[in-house]
């Protein structure tokens, strides 16, 4: 048996906060981008995509394809996670780009439904995998004092990329620069081109040093610490003495095996599991329920042309963006449990007393947007957070794997029925019947608050490797 004691954990951690730092959490967290910029181009444009001119969907076919694309992202996450455990961050961090820019650009010459359908699969593939390789590789890239507040800021910038498919689909529907016939198209083209441009910067970001160790690789793992202390240092001066060593006694080649994986999860960390799920299924249903169909509402229940349908977007993006920004410092200061069951029951409420003004008839367009901006400004920081516990409480050999199975599960039981569930509920004309959607969401999201407010980990400005140690470590020295 090999016996190596190492400080790179510690080395990551005490690192003061860079333009190292920042070209990471810029060229990884960009993945949340390109996926809130799918979600609301699909969203926006879904009014235009039931004319007969170009798709000519139904409603229930809008919400079918947001179910489609959320399959996907389940199976892709489930794949890609395994791989990235096995194979690495940042291989799997490249693939999966690739393969979102390959679904994406195929969207754009759709030319029907069953196409549009299999264009979307594909890009949920690529998301469901990033989701699985880039909370891994962020979280154990960025220091542990900062870890919940980065890791929210970049999960909230899934709005900025709904703003700006917002912003696309409004310039691109418009007669006088495109029009809705093929605007809708050249949307999701210029989604791929970006995504090209990613894949560039995304080039230069090194591999978790924590990941190399835990596999054996510790000569790479100290060049790749040593060049990233040589920059840091370039702009800070001296960095102060790392404090600790992890003790690895079985560094392993290959992941742990799926049963391996099961017992972890379901017998070492059972209470972790119990309330990642709940998180990670109420926060899906909570989003996917709302945002999938949130056009559908607009135009069918206030009478908002569909031309002018992004306008509504950027206040709710605004609110998602802002959660996060403004309450992510507190995940680490007041803790974990303390903020996820704050912020999960209240964007409960909030919803609850929302749908029942919508079913009340007390809300006209401009209301409804602000009342959802309202709640998601709590919404977005109680579904990052989720995001960020799946990823921080389980060890490093199978973090993308867990991350991967809980993102499945929520998003196979959340987000998979509520896009086509809300879907045939709008399709009644009933605001009575959507409101019933909306009440289960918060009960969901209420009962997950409080659950983690029991049972959660404090794991708020600690070391992953205290949190949950690495398989391959044994009494590591703090």
């Amino acid at each position: 048996m090999t016996v190596l004691r190492s400080d790179i954990p510690a080395r990551l951690d005490r690192l003061p906060w860079s333009r190292w730092h920042w070209r990471v959490v810029i060229a990884l967290g960009v993945a949340w981008v390109l996926d809130g910029l799918e979600v609301t181009l699909v969203g926006s444009i879904g009014a235009v995509l039931e004319r007969p001119d170009t798709l000519g969907l139904t409603a229930g076919e809008i919400g079918l394809s947001g179910s489609v694309y959320v399959a996907g992202a389940v199976i892709g996450a489930l794949l890609f996670g395994r791989l990235t455990d096995r194979l690495g961050r940042k291989k799997l961090f490249l693939v999966t780009l690739v393969v979102y820019t390959i679904g994406t650009l195929a969207t754009a010459f759709s030319p029907n439904f069953a196409f549009f359908a299999l264009c979307r699969f594909v890009t949920g593939l690529g998301i469901g995998g990033e989701y699985a390789a880039i909370n891994s590789a962020i979280d154990e890239l960025i220091p542990a004092r900062v870890r919940g507040r980065v890791n929210l800021a970049i999960n909230g910038s899934f709005w900025i990329g709904a703003a700006l498919g917002a912003a696309l689909s409004l310039v691109l529907l418009d007669a006088r620069v495109i029009g809705p016939v093929w605007g809708w198209r050249a949307g999701f083209a210029l989604g791929g081109v970006l995504a090209v441009a990613i894949l560039l910067v995304r080039r230069d970001v090194p591999e978790s040093p924590r990941w190399l160790i835990a596999h054996g690789r510790a000569d790479e793992a100290r060049r790749i610490v040593g060049q990233i202390e040589a920059e840091v240092e370039a702009q800070h001066g001296p960095l102060p003495a790392p404090q600790g060593h992890v003790t690895y006694t079985d560094a392993r080649q290959t992941s742990p095996s799926m049963r391996e994986v099961a017992r972890v999860l379901f017998s070492r960390y059972r209470q972790r599991s119990v309330v990642a799920l709940a998180l990670m299924v109420s926060q899906a249903f909570f989003y996917n329920a709302i945002f999938f169909t949130y056009a559908l509402v607009l135009t069918r229940f206030y009478a908002v042309p569909e031309a002018s349908v992004a306008f509504y977007i950027f206040p709710f993006a605004l609110g998602n963006v802002l959660g996060p920004l403004l309450l992510g410092p507190l995940f680490d200061s007041l803790g974990r449990r303390k903020m996820i069951a704050l912020t999960y029951v209240l964007a409960g409420i909030g919803l609850a007393i929302t749908g029942w003004a919508f079913m009340m008839g007390w809300l006209d367009a401009r209301s409804q947007a602000l009342c959802w901006s309202a709640v998601f400004f709590l919404a977005s920081a109680a579904a990052s957070s989720a995001y960020l516990t799946v990823s921080e409480v389980f060890p490093l050999e199978m973090r993308a794997m867990a991350i991967a199975i809980f993102y499945a599960v929520g998003m196979g039981a959340g987000g998979f029925a509520a896009p086509l569930l809300f879907g045939l509920l709008i399709e009644t004309g009933s605001r009575g019947a959507v409101m019933v959607g909306y009440g289960i969401g918060a009960v969901l999201v209420i009962v997950a608050g409080l659950l983690a407010l029991r049972y959660a980990a404090d794991a708020e400005r600690k070391p992953l490797e205290e949190v949950a140690p690495p398989l391959a470590a044994e009494g590591g020295e703090r």
